[in-house]
């Protein structure tokens, strides 16, 4: 699988292909794996944890969208940081929600860093570079 990965949650099939051609275009070199809906992501990672003796990581992050159907980012965020395996996982809300009860919200849910998702598409690739320069490079995570 790769030394890393980034795990997206995101239910908007636009806002998926721009994350996607953001990260081709910077050529980082990490797998962007993608999942539409709160209800994948869980399952992504009882399918990664049910494989311990494959050589299979976490991801070394997850950016996570709040609004989704099933499961939204609220409830997955609150999931994650409450299970004794994933809650080291950190997890980025990517999300268009500006509101400050929101964002007090996430960070008391667990959230390791609040994004809002850029207008434009130079943004985007902006902001992906920051979030991914600080978790690869500056961060230190647990292995």
């Amino acid at each position: 699988m790769g030394k890393f990965f980034i795990l997206v949650a995101e239910d908007d099939a636009d806002d998926r292909f721009l994350l996607q051609t953001a990260f081709q275009e910077q050529q980082y070199g990490e797998r962007i794996d993608f999942v539409q809906n709160g209800v994948e992501l869980l399952s992504y990672l009882d399918s990664i944890q049910q494989n311990k003796h494959v050589d299979t990581n976490f991801p070394v992050f997850i950016l996570l969208d709040l609004n989704m159907p099933k499961k939204d980012g609220r409830e997955v965020l609150q999931f994650i940081k409450q299970h004794p395996v994933y809650k080291r996982i950190p997890v980025i809300i990517f999300t268009t929600t500006k509101s400050d009860n929101e964002v007090r919200k996430c960070y008391e849910l667990g959230a390791n860093t609040y994004v809002v998702k850029p207008t434009s598409f130079d943004g985007l690739i902006t902001v992906l570079s920051e979030i991914r320069s600080y978790w690869l490079k500056t961060a230190t995570v647990p292995a």
